[in-house]
């Protein structure tokens, strides 16, 4: 038995039809830039993630570039990211002309460590950039904090965590996107809500913001030909937006089954901890609603256990093999091996293992048993 890194054959058997009929409606329409279908979107996802705004927009990336020019972050500022995440994150900071800052992670939810952010502060210091990775939000009151404090803007990368909540004790949980100054989204095909090609949306609790970002996607606009600001063309188009309105109805049943599956792993994983030191299954912090966009263990020898599980039939994937402080473009930057040590063994120790709303008990078995035939004949000295 073969067990895919992720399939999404399964879902579509399930929503296919509902997918042609919502196409069709925009192809009888021939309205395919914005329209109803994105406004409908948006309305869905602003309640969503309890916001009052939301704006669609081409992609995750673009979210996160059109929130940095929403607020004027340009050449010569300095945004704080953490340096485990995807390129997007730091690729936005540098097309405004930023420059990114990076703050090492917490070792056991891989997410920026509050803790290190306020040596990191300069008085080019414009924002900050949590970004809630794998599905589970960043300590968010102490960088909420120390926004208020030196007055910085907090741009959310929630790209892998919509329907994610922040729980610190005795507190109210807080939906990811709508706890800083603006909430950026994916809805690239893998997320827990993925289009079929890519999509993004930006949430905000501001109008001023979120009407600026209104205009910035459409070349700064306002009314048609006539240019209030230099926007870019990023729009969400019809066609994915009525796909996601499809995939909305089930986003609550198909998390519900990531964590039931996330559960699942760690049940099996218990027996297994003891006789494999450093070995370590997602944590999560406080009470959060962790949405697993991607289940995350630490492994010692992963590169070799990687290996055997691709030859056994199952698939993996490693998020990220090399930090973005050591990559090649950053080089001018002039960090090194070291800088960032929390980061750098993440990037060496961590798999993402199946995790979808599909995946059987069976194949989940398979996927630790397999990780238990790799550390037994390690052990043994095979």
């Amino acid at each position: 038995m073969k067990v895919p890194f992720f399939d999404l054959s399964p879902q579509f058997q399930l929503i296919g039809d509902e997918v042609k009929s919502a196409l069709d409606e925009v192809f009888k329409s021939q309205q395919f830039i914005l329209g109803k279908k994105v406004e409908t979107l948006e309305q869905a996802i602003a309640q969503y993630c309890q916001t009052p705004y939301a704006i669609g927009v081409a992609s995750g990336s673009d979210a996160l570039l059109l929130s940095l020019m929403a607020l004027g972050i340009g050449p010569g500022d300095e945004v704080l990211i953490p340096p485990f995440t995807f390129f997007a994150t730091a690729g936005a900071v540098s097309r405004v002309g930023a420059i990114p800052v990076f703050v090492d992670i917490d070792p056991d939810t891989y997410n920026i460590d509050p803790s290190q952010i306020e040596k990191k502060i300069t008085p080019r210091t414009k924002a900050i950039i949590p970004v809630h990775l794998f599905g589970q939000c960043v300590d968010m009151d102490p960088v909420l904090k120390i926004g208020k404090e030196r007055r910085l803007f907090i741009i959310e990368d929630a790209a892998q965590a919509l329907g994610a909540e922040y729980k610190p004790h005795h507190s109210k949980g807080r939906r990811a996107g709508q706890i800083g100054d603006l909430g950026c989204f994916s809805f690239y095909p893998t997320k827990n809500l993925g289009a079929f090609g890519d999509a993004g949306m930006v949430v905000s609790n501001d109008p001023q913001l979120a009407e600026k970002i209104r205009l910035l996607r459409v070349h700064g606009s306002k009314p048609k030909y006539y240019h209030k600001w230099i926007g870019i063309n990023s729009r969400l188009d019809a066609l994915q937006a009525a796909i996601l309105l499809v995939k909305f109805k089930y986003l609550e049943r198909w998390t519900s089954e990531r964590q039931k599956r996330a559960e699942r792993y760690s049940l099996l994983f218990d027996d297994l901890l003891p006789s494999v030191p450093g070995l370590q299954p997602p944590t999560i912090q406080y009470e959060n609603r962790h949405i697993f966009n991607q289940y995350v263990v630490r492994f010692p020898d992963r590169d070799r256990l990687r290996k055997f599980l691709t030859e056994e039939g199952i698939g993996t994937d490693i998020y990220y093999p090399v930090p973005l402080h050591l990559q090649e473009c950053y080089s001018f930057l002039n960090h090194r091996q070291g800088d960032f040590p929390v980061s750098e063994r993440a990037a060496k120790e961590t798999l993402a293992l199946p995790i979808y709303p599909e995946l059987t008990e069976e194949q989940q078995t398979l996927v630790v048993d397999r990780i238990r035939a790799f550390y037994q004949k390690r052990g043994q000295g095979a």
